[in-house]
């Protein structure tokens, strides 16, 4: 997708990171998802339409990302000067993150194809929102390829979009934290299951994944090869089609991440409402047997759903995606 200099583009999703610190949001391309939205920025627009960083349905055995980009109806991308989602301070009085900012963690971020400007982007979101500096320099921030390297796979502009937003996010739920970007060689999940044990290898306590895909018959077992990291406590996308299962949400080892409407209330306890959205990802596995921990009593296989769940889904007068900051053309 276009980069725009020095400009906020509202984007649908607060990422699993949020859950692993202290889901995504989808519909079809450019489809409307709010009215008599408020009267400012964003807000503004009457009637909220968004696009998908990675639109293709996925084959199977493979996984698309899952975020989306505020439109208009003619699906050009929504540019402010400000952000208009719910910045690192917002996020922080929701969920009573500590103050300690996560220091001693390292997150674990794994996408598929390369982001060449993900650095210079994850500066200039930090530095907006004064959070301290985190760079290949200073050691907080660490890209690599799928093997260890820096022979990074081919760029692409959708799985891109992703990978700023993944980092973005991160930032703004841990701010002390270490990031370890994995970009693999494809969406194939053999790929992104390289990934996952690339990013535990290298140190990573906290991995997440925010991206989804059809399960098959391999699942269970790439499930076993790929997700089964004791100690590492590894997060999913849940999806965004309401029922039905996606891997690797359905992993016995990973925690699904749902959606969820959050609101600002002043005058309550908390300071804000927060209700499960109603299209996010829940169901059974058709082929991972349910751990003796989870005690559905109607489903014999692993079940997903809205565990901890921790993003804002589409921008509607109650619901709002975070900002991500776009500085190349």
């Amino acid at each position: 997708m276009p980069r725009i200099r020095s400009a906020f583009v509202s984007v649908l999703f607060l990422a699993p990171v949020l859950a692993a610190a202290a889901c995504s949001s989808g519909a079809g391309d450019s489809e409307k998802v709010a009215v008599n939205a408020p009267s400012s920025g964003l807000d503004g627009v009457v009637r909220t339409w968004h696009t998908a960083f990675c639109p293709e349905t996925p084959r199977i055995g493979s996984s698309r990302c899952l975020s989306h980009v505020v439109t208009d109806s003619a699906g050009k991308i929504l540019v402010t000067s400000t952000p208009q989602g719910f910045g690192p301070s917002d996020l922080a009085s929701a969920y009573k993150l500590p103050s300690s900012g996560g220091a001693g963690q390292t997150i674990g971020i794994v996408d598929a194809q390369d982001d060449p400007n993900a650095e210079s982007d994850l500066a200039a979101y930090r530095s907006y929102y004064g959070l301290p500096a985190c760079t290949t320099a200073n050691g907080c921030f660490r890209k690599v390829s799928q093997t260890g390297t820096t022979n990074y796979p081919t760029p692409d502009s959708g799985w891109a979009g992703e990978i700023s937003l993944d980092l973005d996010m991160a930032s703004a739920v841990c701010p002390a934290c270490k990031i370890l970007l994995v970009e693999v060689n494809s969406a194939d999940d053999d790929d992104l299951g390289a990934g996952e044990n690339e990013a535990a290898a290298l140190g990573a306590n906290v991995i997440s994944n925010s991206y989804g895909g059809a399960e098959d018959s391999t699942v269970a077992s790439e499930s076993t090869e790929y997700f089964n990291h004791p100690g590492v406590f590894i997060t999913a996308s849940a999806g965004d089609d309401g029922y039905g299962a996606s891997f690797p949400a359905t992993s016995q080892y990973v925690t699904a991440v749902g959606g969820t409407t959050l609101t600002k209330a002043t005058g309550t306890t908390r300071g804000w409402t927060e209700t499960a959205w109603e299209d996010t990802g829940s169901g059974c596995s058709a082929y991972i047997a349910k751990p003796s921990w989870q005690t559905s009593p109607r489903s014999p296989t692993r079940t997903r759903g809205s565990r901890r769940t921790t993003r804002t889904a589409a921008p509607q007068p109650a619901r709002r995606g975070g900002s991500r900051l776009a500085e190349r053309a």
